[in-house]
């Protein structure tokens, strides 16, 4: 079970961070991520890190957006810095058994919105 919290409004150039509790993270999580969804657009991966801490991020927020995960609250985290309006959307965490396409994520959140004006 994925719960992401930390959503809301903020105005262009502000940060929020997003928190994602992860239940039955450990061993069998490959990959854990965040993707978003604006209206009328595709759900587009955000960023992702992989079981030996490796990340990797979208074009449009790498160097503003960081990924990271706390073993001990088995939570994952988005920071995200110097806010857009354009990365208004709603944000989804997910986690994957198999790798890091889009494709392998078969576990997600319910999301939380992100609304920058």
């Amino acid at each position: 079970q994925l719960v992401e919290s930390g959503g809301g409004s903020v105005q262009a150039g502000g940060s929020l961070r997003l928190s994602c509790a992860i239940t039955a993270y450990g061993y069998s999580t490959i990959c854990a991520g965040w993707f978003r969804q604006a209206p009328g657009k595709e759900r587009e991966g955000v960023a992702y890190l992989d079981y030996d801490g490796g990340t990797a991020y979208g074009d449009s927020v790498e160097g503003r957006f960081t990924i990271s995960h706390d073993n001990n609250k088995n939570t994952l985290y988005l920071q995200m810095n110097s806010l857009k309006p354009e990365d208004t959307a709603m944000y989804f965490c997910a986690a994957s058994t198999r790798g890091c396409l889009t494709a392998d994520f078969a576990s997600w959140g319910q999301g939380t919105q992100v609304t920058v004006s």
